[in-house]
């Protein structure tokens, strides 16, 4: 009962509507980022072939034009969210045109994608434009001074369990005994001044290794716990800044660190004397929480469904996407794709550069699901061009931590017969220590 009451205990607004308005603005820096390096034209309209994910086959890119106009509205619609204008169709709309880009290639996957399309879903199931907005300057009746707790309380459980999972997933013997692959990663900043120097010897990558993992296994805690709250997001903004300057990683430690200022809830003043607390009709909730406890579920459970798995993750990813595993290893690979026609028994290489770009075929190569659809749609391409359902093998080689390179995938199985499903791939042959 005490839980109950506390989560729908009465706290100041003001903390969404803080994080609305830094989650928009780094939407809109991050969107006009992507538009100015040209990678919407690299990404999504240069391409031969995409890789989709599984299930969502049907996701297609747009023409030219339209891939330019999905962008330009989630500009719009990241300015409309951060002034709080019109936000339930903004965040709505973002949301759809977010999630859209995200399933056309998983090649392009970062854990960041993931985390924005997460924090986006939630921002629709909150009244975050009920404060300090334009909407409320528009129609004053609709503002409200308070929320339910569970309003604040789901923003902060998310990040502590995107913190808490990447903690764990560092508790094994290459990061904490091998130290890697930092120390494959850290010597290439060796330019930097002041630490350039330090970043080639050997003990500051396991420091960095033993402090990232301590560093996400408790951070959470810490900016739970208010006496140490503001030492905490310091340490956050020193972590993920450094981060970004030694990994180059894009936006993500600027999103990571504009959405922890939810934990601050108890923190941002509001001048208002008299409670406007928002009222739930039992309508909503019959349809709010129960979508509110089957993605509470799915978070809980995601990122360790990895354990229905045989083999080592990192060498099979079975069960790796979505379960906040960041940075956690140095993975290179070749593969050599050979389509054999089973009437005359004439058997010719692939050259992968005609139809995928340098940067699908990079993670192509150390992808089991991707190396399938890769040999699915070379079979259906040959097919197409005369040689009657052709058989497709790949000899692929890949490294993992600066190991040596070995077989990847079973190269006597025509991958072009076998089917994406969740089930465990056999043709992925054991890794070999």
């Amino acid at each position: 009962m005490a839980t109950t009451m506390e989560i729908s205990r009465p706290r100041p607004i003001a903390p969404l509507a803080v994080l609305r308005i830094a989650f928009g603005l780094i939407m809109l820096i991050s969107t006009i980022r992507f538009i100015a390096k040209g990678w919407v034209r690299e990404f999504y309209i240069v391409p031969k072939f995409y890789f989709p994910f599984y299930g969502f086959e049907w996701v297609h890119p747009l023409p030219a034009t339209g891939m330019y106009l999905v962008f330009a509205l989630m500009v719009l619609t990241t300015i409309l969210i951060t002034i709080g204008l019109f936000y339930r169709a903004s965040i709505v709309t973002f949301f759809i045109c977010f999630v859209y880009v995200e399933l056309l290639d998983k090649s392009y996957y970062l854990n960041h994608y993931y985390f924005v399309t997460l924090i986006t879903f939630l921002l629709m199931l909150v009244p975050a434009h009920r404060y300090f907005s334009l909407d409320v300057l528009r129609h004053p009746q609709s503002k409200i001074t308070h929320v339910p707790a569970w309003m604040i309380r789901v923003f902060q459980a998310q990040l502590c369990l995107v913190y808490f999972c990447a903690g764990l997933s560092k508790l094994n013997y290459d990061w904490l005994l091998a130290a890697m692959p930092l120390k494959l990663w850290l010597p290439a900043n060796d330019h930097m001044p002041l630490i350039g120097p330090l970043l080639k010897q050997t003990w500051v990558a396991y420091a960095f290794s033993w402090f990232g993992a301590l560093f996400d296994l408790t951070i959470g805690f810490f900016l739970l716990y208010k006496p140490s709250r503001r030492i905490a997001y310091i340490f956050v903004i020193l972590f993920h800044v450094l981060t970004g300057l030694l990994f180059k990683i894009g936006m993500f430690p600027y999103i990571m660190i504009a959405a922890t200022v939810i934990f601050f809830a108890d923190d941002i003043p509001q001048k208002e004397e008299t409670q406007i607390p928002l009222r739930l009709t039992t309508r909503k909730k019959n349809w709010l929480y129960p979508i509110l406890a089957l993605y509470i579920c799915l978070q809980l459970t995601l990122p360790f469904r990895y354990l229905l798995y045989p083999g080592k993750l990192f060498w099979t990813e079975e069960g790796y996407r979505f379960s906040w595993r960041v940075m956690l290893m140095e993975k290179a690979g070749t593969a050599f794709f050979y389509v054999k026609d089973a009437r005359t028994g004439r058997r010719g290489e692939v050259i992968n550069t005609q139809f995928l770009t340098p940067l699908q075929e990079r993670m192509m190569q150390t992808q089991p699901d991707m190396i399938l659809q890769f040999a699915h749609y070379l079979h259906d391409t040959y097919d197409a061009k005369g040689i009657k359902d052709p058989i497709v093998t790949v000899e692929s080689y890949v490294t993992l931590n600066g190991s040596g390179s070995r077989l990847y995938i079973d190269s006597t199985v025509d991958l072009a017969r076998q089917q994406e499903n969740f089930l465990p791939k056999k043709w992925i042959l054991p890794y070999q220590p």
